[in-house]
């Protein structure tokens, strides 16, 4: 049966990989992101297929924005039936320059440390990845009500599990976001609809490439230290974790599951580095 799916973040590497998979699935297929250009772009590949995709500019964590569009897709493909919530990322002013503290840290102004990340950029990337994800689930999940077959997935990490150095912020809402993936499941279980997540180990995304890559493309020592972790000695696909979304999002297969958050990681998760 064709659904109503809303995808936040659905610019992006990961999500328009799941927007085109769905729209192949029959779906119609509402893509939000922040870059419209990038959500159109994908949105077109789908017409083109023969799909049915829409691209809606949105900020997350604007209430009033998501509300307005909110009321675009009701208009154009009716009520939500399954949201993806995958809006999120890092940012620099909240990552600091050290994996681990310096003699001296404490003191310097040249360089991003513990002791001088702005309140600002913690802020910015704590608001994005889980208010992110609480504004959107608000403003979608009243559709849900009364109706069978909807669900959420919300995109946590495997930052939530093992924080990784540097990027403080990140972890911890991804950490929340973990959390709120199984209040959510709780709170609407009698309600009927399913909350669930998955959680990525390292896929290259145009957020993280200039990370794990030089101008070269050759790879970075983080890169080195990621694959060491990594028992498959490799990065993930995108296409890899389609058999897990696919999954969790049909009712017919894993409608006794939620408030699960799964990873998906080459193994990253179960290795304890010896």
């Amino acid at each position: 049966m064709s659904k109503t799916v809303v995808i936040t973040g659905a610019g992006g590497v990961l999500c328009s990989a799941f927007a085109v998979n769905l729209a192949k699935l029959g779906h119609r297929v509402a893509l939000l992101d922040i870059q419209l250009p990038a959500a159109e772009k994908v949105a077109q590949q789908i017409r083109e297929a023969g799909g049915c995709a829409k691209a809606y500019a949105c900020d997350v964590l604007s209430r009033e924005t998501v509300d307005t569009v909110h009321t675009q897709i009701l208009a154009d493909f009716g009520p939500c039936d399954i949201l993806i919530n995958g809006a999120g990322g890092n940012n620099p002013r909240c990552t600091t320059a050290g994996e681990t503290y310096t003699a001296g840290d404490e003191n310097v102004a040249d360089k991003l440390t513990f002791f001088n990340l702005p309140k600002e950029g913690f802020d910015f990337v704590f608001d994005l990845n889980l208010k992110g994800v609480l504004i959107p689930s608000q403003v979608f999940m009243a559709d849900m009500l009364g109706r069978t077959g909807c669900s959420v997935l919300n995109i946590s990490s495997m930052n939530a599990y093992r924080p990784l150095t540097k990027i403080p912020a990140y972890s911890a809402a991804k950490a929340a976001v973990t959390n709120f993936t199984s209040w959510l499941a709780v709170h609407f279980a009698e309600a009927g609809i399913r909350v669930n997540a998955i959680a990525p180990g390292f896929f290259v995304t145009n957020q993280n490439r200039a990370l794990l890559f030089d101008a070269d493309g050759n790879p970075t020592a983080r890169t080195e230290k990621i694959l060491r972790a990594t028992p498959m000695k490799r990065f993930g696909e995108a296409e890899e974790l389609w058999g897990t979304v696919d999954w969790l999002l049909d009712e017919t297969r894993s409608g006794f599951v939620t408030g699960v958050t799964v990873p998906i990681d080459g193994g990253f998760s179960a290795y304890a580095g010896v």
